[in-house]
């Protein structure tokens, strides 16, 4: 009677495993369908269309046939100058919360404020932005504003990650360390961060494609409008980027060709998005190859 209900236990077990494994491949399934058909939607109707002349044209108030090069400058400008301040101070306060800090209640004070930061809406930080950079310094709406609010945007969850990887890193390679006779900022720099750099690049990759994509910081800080030059390295002026002029192009232009512009752009960004997920991790890639040989 035991064996036969041990072994009734068991065929419900099994079965139970095998409808939970199939769930979860139905729903990775499903997803990997979702992002394919959001891509393709995407991308099929703007790339195919894509030219030299439309990325590096100046855009057009009234007639048909502008580009978006000042836009597109703008971006990667922004994104660079964002992630150049914040990615030395999120990684750095995400390893010294993981490794220094004590373990006390004003740690996790602390902690708990990131947290609650990383959920804060964009607009938020974009206003912070404006309040300092256009109302208290006066500078009105530029390129350096917009940079700095996207830093303000990206530490939060880049401090996050950061602490996360660090802390997933096993103790025994730390004690391994350090009985080979490092310091702790010798094991950190040879051991844990090396272990824990695939974590914190994906991290970097989220942010920067948030930083790319974004919109309201950027409306709010570095403006609607360019200087009109391709190349504009002044950081006093305004900074208008693809996201923000994909949406004024969807919304308020008046030209007639509006919405072939929109799918291009659109389009764009998306491609470019995941241009920057790549370039991040095709070292990584290749480091562990060189692992695994």
């Amino acid at each position: 009677m035991n064996h036969s209900k041990l072994a009734g236990r068991r065929i419900r077990v099994l079965m139970w495993d095998r409808l939970a494994t199939f769930g979860f491949y139905s729903l990775a399934v499903l997803i990997c369908l979702l992002i394919f058909w959001l891509l393709f939607t995407i991308l099929s109707k703007g790339l195919p269309e894509i030219t030299l002349e439309f990325l590096v044209k100046l855009p057009e108030e009234i007639d048909p046939g502008g580009g978006i090069g000042p836009m597109l400058f703008n971006s990667f400008y922004i994104l660079t100058l964002s992630l150049l301040i914040s990615l030395p101070i999120g990684i750095g306060a995400g390893i010294y919360m993981a490794e220094y800090a004590p373990s006390n209640k004003v740690t996790e004070f602390l902690r708990i404020c990131i947290e609650s930061l990383s959920s804060v809406p964009s607009i938020v930080f974009g206003m912070l932005g404006l309040a300092i950079f256009a109302e208290y310094f006066g500078i009105g709406l530029t390129i350096l504003g917009g940079a700095v609010s996207l830093a303000f945007l990206n530490l939060p969850m880049l401090t996050r990650v950061t602490e996360e990887a660090v802390r997933a890193v096993p103790n025994d390679l730390r004690n391994a360390a350090f009985a080979l006779g490092t310091t702790k900022y010798q094991a950190i720099r040879t051991v844990v961060i090396p272990v824990a750099m695939q974590a914190i690049v994906t991290g970097v990759c989220l942010v920067a494609g948030r930083a790319f994509g974004e919109s309201a910081v950027i409306l709010l800080t570095a403006g609607l409008s360019t200087s009109g030059e391709m190349w504009d390295f002044n950081l006093f002026s305004p900074g208008e980027t693809l996201a923000v002029h994909l949406w004024y192009v969807q919304s308020e232009a008046i030209v007639e060709d509006a919405r072939q512009i929109a799918d291009k752009s659109a389009a764009v960004l998306v491609f470019v998005v995941l241009f920057i997920n790549l370039v991040f991790r095709i070292p990584l890639w290749f480091n562990h190859r060189k692992i695994r040989k």
